[in-house]
């Protein structure tokens, strides 16, 4: 291993490939740590979540190496890995989870209580979450590996499946819990808030489970027209702000089984103008009496760039009374994504779920981040996957 290279947050709208130091077999805090081991990047993509940051709307500080959706090769390993041997592929959970905590082996491994000192959860490459050093690069270093990391069975049907495979890291099990959460099985009517590629990987979870209809909200018509492209039903939120009016236009009634906000704290209003609580309050309205509303979008306790004095402490404008009065049921948080990441490696191995083409994923090299931040900020309709070492673009 030598000449690692990351991509590193310089400021606001501002992100730049980098030479980084070799990752260790050591904690944030600079002890050495066992259980861990060191892999070669074969894949890693740019999430909405990595955007938030480098629009500047996080107290992320300039030098953080960003990236917490990775898939690679283990390279080398500590003393303690006893599962897991080198040369293995391995999808990497975007939480930093111990294994061991109260939280963890209650399966939320989304709010570990031990790999954080600041709050419950942890992740690489992202502000507030530990000091985990950000997998876009060519090595990272994986702690409590063995628990943490899922081993693909097959190494060359794997890298025959990468374009799907990378997604299990995040983007596939978040919507996929959503969805879950939600409440959707068999003959759902579902409304997805966001055509962004969570939005895109709710929306086929839903399907996945039975929804017998599957409509995605967006402003973005290009968003819009690939999700009609993939099956999925375009709702487009220009035309007008009566949510309810649209839903009917496609199920015959102004209500849906379960909804999906996709969408988190920079939502948009009719207006145009944000409106960080204008989503879960079409939820609220939408959704039927009873029904469920699973939040998979990512809401912050700091919002410094918001409009809003109330949103900039986290705080937002909700109609609670009406959430209250229909019986709703919410779920918000990370996704614990240890919970469903082996269920979902089959269903994309055995082609149940063709997620890498319903996300329009596009792989460029660790070099094009830049270029792919930048495009994906402008509502570009993909998912980036970057190729440090070219592997994926070998395979396929």
């Amino acid at each position: 291993m030598s000449g690692n290279r990351g991509v590193v947050y310089i400021g606001p709208g501002k992100v730049e490939v980098q030479d980084i130091a070799d990752p260790k077999l050591q904690s944030p805090d600079g002890r050495r740590i066992e259980h861990a081991v060191i892999l070669k990047v074969v894949s890693t993509n740019i999430c909405g979540s990595d955007q938030h940051m480098v629009r500047g709307r996080t107290t992320a500080p300039a030098g953080l190496v960003l990236g917490h959706e990775i898939t690679g090769e283990v390279i080398e390993k500590g003393l303690d890995v006893e599962m897991l041997d080198v040369g293995d592929l391995v999808s990497v959970p975007f939480n930093v989870a111990c294994g061991r905590c109260r939280t963890c082996k209650d399966g939320d491994t989304g709010v570990c209580l031990h790999v954080n000192h600041a709050r419950p959860g942890g992740a690489y490459g992202y502000v507030d979450m530990g000091g985990w050093i950000g997998g876009q690069a060519r090595y990272v270093m994986v702690p409590y590996a063995d628990f943490n990391l899922l081993k693909f069975p097959d190494r060359d049907r794997a890298m025959a499946k990468i374009r799907d495979l990378t997604m299990l890291s995040d983007i596939l099990p978040t919507g996929f819990h959503g969805a879950v959460k939600a409440g959707v099985g068999v003959g759902s009517t579902v409304y997805v808030a966001g055509a962004g590629p969570v939005g895109l990987a709710a929306a086929a979870s839903a399907r996945l489970l039975g929804a017998a209809v599957v409509m995605i909200g967006d402003f973005n018509a290009e968003r819009l027209a690939h999700a009609k492209s993939v099956g999925f039903e375009p709702i487009d939120l220009g035309r007008h702000d009566k949510l309810g009016e649209l839903v009917a236009a496609v199920v015959g009634v102004p209500e849906v089984d379960a909804a999906i906000d996709a969408v988190g704290f920079e939502a948009r209003g009719h207006a145009g103008g944000e409106q960080p609580a204008v989503v879960l309050n079409q939820m609220m309205e939408v959704t039927r009496a009873g029904g469920a509303v699973g939040i998979p979008g990512l809401y912050v306790t700091a919002d410094p760039g918001a409009a809003e004095q109330a949103a900039k402490q986290g705080s937002l404008s909700l109609r609670f009374g009406l959430g209250w009065s229909k019986a709703l049921s919410f779920h918000t948080g990370q996704t614990p994504v240890v919970r469903y990441n082996r269920q979902l490696m089959n269903a994309l191995l055995y082609d149940r779920l063709p997620i890498a083409k319903i996300v329009n994923a596009q792989v460029i090299s660790l070099d094009e981040a830049p270029r792919g931040y930048e495009d994906f900020d402008k509502g570009a309709a993909a998912k980036y996957v970057l190729d440090p070492h070219g592997l994926v673009a070998k395979a396929a």
